[in-house]
């Protein structure tokens, strides 16, 4: 009887932990994983303490260069995999909060299950998309409910590039994938 006491107390514990790990790649509005509007750059490292955060921090404004880089966070995996690149509001200031997160990695999932290997007929049919705008080399897709941007390559959708016509929902296959997937904090 010990043995099977101890046994279910072992299998509830790993489930408790299980299910509190999914939590840490789902996906809303104003939040990925533990990043949320109200998380600052000075709390990423305590955050992602067990992944490689790498910092690619801008200059700063330099006299009259209107056309700064951004600073950049990028979140690996032990392993080496990418799976966050987040930019903050303001650059080279670690109380600032976060202005975008870009997610590479699937397993950052909504509630519906949207997430960078989703199709364009998944985004549709499950979220709604409020705008459609060309870029010269992809089409950039903004999901509101989600405060979201999602890019997908003009390639796969047969349109040419450095061509900056209207496009519409219409034009683009229902199982085109997304090229990039980003979470706006603002």
């Amino acid at each position: 009887m010990k043995k099977l006491t101890k046994i279910i107390s072992i299998l509830y514990l790993s489930f408790l932990f299980i299910q509190c790990g999914n939590d840490n790649f789902s996906v809303a509005k104003g939040k990925v994983g533990e990043l949320t509007t109200k998380t600052t750059v000075q709390e990423l490292e305590k955050i992602f303490a067990k992944d490689s955060l790498v910092k690619i921090l801008s200059e700063g404004a330099k006299g009259n260069n209107y056309f700064q880089d951004d600073d950049v966070y990028k979140v690996y995996e032990k392993g080496g995999k990418l799976l966050l690149k987040i930019i903050p509001k303001e650059q080279l200031d670690s109380s600032s909060v976060i202005k975008s997160v870009e997610i590479f990695d699937e397993r950052f999932k909504t509630e519906n299950g949207l997430n960078i290997n989703s199709t364009f007929n998944e985004v549709d049919a499950n979220n709604a998309i409020s705008k459609i705008e060309p870029s010269f080399s992809s089409v950039t897709v903004f999901i509101d409910d989600l405060n979201a941007t999602l890019a997908i390559d003009k390639e796969g959708l047969g349109l040419s590039d450095f061509n900056m016509k209207k496009v519409s929902k219409e034009q683009i296959p229902d199982l085109a994938k997304m090229k990039s997937f980003t979470i706006w904090f603002n």
